[in-house]
């Protein structure tokens, strides 16, 4: 996306770059470049992405792909600097890296929206997957939704309009998930999430998207579509499926959602389809 790199280098400049280690940047021209598919970024270079792939936002699959998911795209691996700068900003309060994160979820969302259509376009309705307020307290700052603002900022700049509506929240606790296989994931997950009272009328006014940090079983992803898909309210049309359906008043688009990175199992290039990552492994 054209002018990222002036973003990224209005930043205030640390002792290091989050994502390699190299001094006096935030973020290094290579782990940038990683951030959006242009290579693994590591050591302070970009390595090659795969022949035959091309860099940029990619539909993404686990494997096994859970009930539900939507149809998810990603901008980069999640291995290397991409991985490092992940959790600088989320484990490590790196609040500098949101700008550059965000435009790469911001990417990822333009491929799974697809085109702008019609003169006036509903707006794209970025949902962040909630974190735990345990998560929220522990780490002093809400990661996902502050990636998921500055992905709604720069889609603005670009021309698209966007914004973010928080409107998942968690309904019971859940276990953490580490060490848990998609399978556990699933069950730990499975009716935890709902919509908040007033959801529904402003999911009606655009298209909504799906967003997180990172996809890697799609348990999360899956959790959150079901919630969306529970809503029932004179303001939501639906399909003749059962889910929400988009209409020119706007309504949610629940099947499609959008992250920064995916797995850091089993991440392979699918070689029978040049728009297709699949993934394999464990999440968030």
């Amino acid at each position: 996306m054209r002018g990222w790199w002036r973003e990224i280098s209005g930043l205030v400049l640390p002792a290091a770059c989050e994502g390699c280690g190299r001094p006096r940047t935030v973020l290094c021209p290579a782990c940038g470049a990683a951030l959006l598919g242009g290579g693994a970024g590591t050591g302070g270079r970009t390595e090659e992405v795969e022949e035959g792939a091309t860099a940029g936002p990619r539909r993404v699959r686990p494997s096994p792909e859970p009930p539900g998911l939507p149809e998810v795209h990603a901008a980069a691996p999640y291995a290397g600097a991409v991985r490092s700068l992940l959790l600088a900003h989320k484990e490590r309060g790196a609040l500098g890296l949101a700008a550059p994160l965000g435009t790469a979820l911001a990417a990822a969302v333009e491929a799974a929206a697809g085109p702008l259509e019609g003169a006036g376009p509903a707006p794209l309705l970025l949902v962040p997957v909630p974190s735990s307020r345990r998560s929220v307290r522990a780490r002093g700052h809400d990661p996902t939704l502050r990636i998921a603002r500055a992905a709604a900022a720069r889609l603005r700049r670009a021309g698209r309009p966007a914004r973010v509506v928080p409107v998942l929240r968690q309904r019971r606790r859940v276990a953490d998930q580490a060490g848990l296989g998609a399978r556990g994931r699933r069950a730990n997950l499975s009716g935890a999430l709902e919509v908040v009272p007033g959801g529904g009328r402003l999911l009606a006014t655009g298209r909504a998207v799906l967003v997180d940090d990172l996809m890697t079983t799609g348990a999360s992803l899956a959790e959150a579509a079901r919630a969306l898909g529970e809503i029932h309210s004179p303001f939501i049309p639906y399909s003749p499926e059962g889910f929400p359906a988009v209409s020119g008043q706007g309504g949610i688009h629940q099947r499609v959602g959008a992250v920064i990175a995916s797995s850091p199992a089993s991440f392979d290039i699918n070689r029978n389809s040049a728009g297709t990552w699949n993934v394999a492994g464990g999440e968030r």
